[in-house]
């Protein structure tokens, strides 16, 4: 309900005209009717009363009522997320590391199992982190993804370079903005080990200009879709969606010396406060 304050009123200017044709009813007939009439009369008028005591309750609470100005999530919910992510992270995280126990990972058939299961866990992990930060700084968010990822991709032979520069008194992105870029990080990660066969990886964070430039490249086999090519599956739609949503645009490259870069660019606070938003190719302003 979008506008408590006018239901309750016409709900109440309803029961007003209901108590007066009652009223009118009564005051025109009761010479007329029988004791019983006048008893059942009485009754009605006596729920019609109640009834409009428990509309009368509820106007306050509708007066109260006002449209939340933040998207962010009140005490209560992000309590609540808090909890899930427990639970997530204490039962379903340790059944995963219980399995993948039981398996050898010099077994063929077991070694695909125990991947299968590494990625689960890591992916689950990755959730319970990003339900515990919602207002967390791109920095932060960057910083527990690197947590996680490093060990997974250091089993996988791939080494990682991490460069995140934050210049002093240049704010990062945060809260919604910080969560979509941070996830486009993660996907590219993921797409690393899970097709790039690359050996090394490097993540970027630095201010070139006006703008926050967030790189994730590797030498693997992969390449960027070329130019007006449809891209397979969801996952570079996706990223562009997130980059979209941010506030900046997404570019997938393909390195000279080979493998796969993707760029975000997004301006930043200072950008926004004299230009106004820097929006994505193709897009126009309302």
């Amino acid at each position: 309900m979008s506008r408590p304050l006018l239901f309750v009123l016409a709900c109440l200017a309803v029961w007003a005209v209901h108590l007066g044709l009652h009223l009118a009813n009564a005051y025109a007939l009761w010479p007329l009717d029988g004791v019983g009439h006048r008893y059942g009369a009485l009754v009605e008028l006596l729920l019609i009363l109640v009834l409009g005591a428990l509309l009368a309750m509820l106007l306050p609470r509708a007066l109260r009522w006002r449209t939340r100005r933040s998207a962010r999530p009140s005490a209560e919910l992000q309590q609540e997320r808090q909890r899930i992510a427990r639970d997530l992270h204490d039962h379903v995280g340790s059944q995963l590391v219980n399995a993948m126990a039981l398996l050898d990972a010099q077994v063929p058939p077991q070694r695909d199992a125990l991947r299968l299961l590494e990625q689960c866990l890591l992916d689950l992990r990755l959730v319970v982190d990003s339900m515990e930060g919602c207002d967390d700084t791109l920095t932060g968010r960057l910083a527990r993804l690197r947590h996680r990822m490093l060990p997974v991709l250091q089993r996988r032979g791939v080494a990682m370079d991490w460069s995140v520069d934050c210049l002093e008194g240049m704010p990062a992105p945060q809260g919604e903005a910080a969560q979509h870029l941070s996830a486009i990080v993660q996907e590219a990660l993921s797409n690393v080990l899970q097709h790039a066969q690359a050996r090394k990886v490097a993540v970027r964070l630095a201010c070139e200009g006006p703008h926050w430039c967030l790189e994730v490249r590797d030498d693997g086999v992969g390449g960027a879709p070329e130019e007006g090519a449809p891209a397979a599956g969801h996952g570079i739609p996706g990223m562009r969606r997130r980059a979209q949503l941010a506030g900046g645009r997404l570019s997938v490259l393909r390195p000279p010396e080979g493998g796969t870069c993707v760029r975000v660019l997004v301006p930043h606070a200072g950008a926004m406060a004299r230009h106004g938003p820097v929006l994505p190719r193709g897009a126009s302003a309302e």
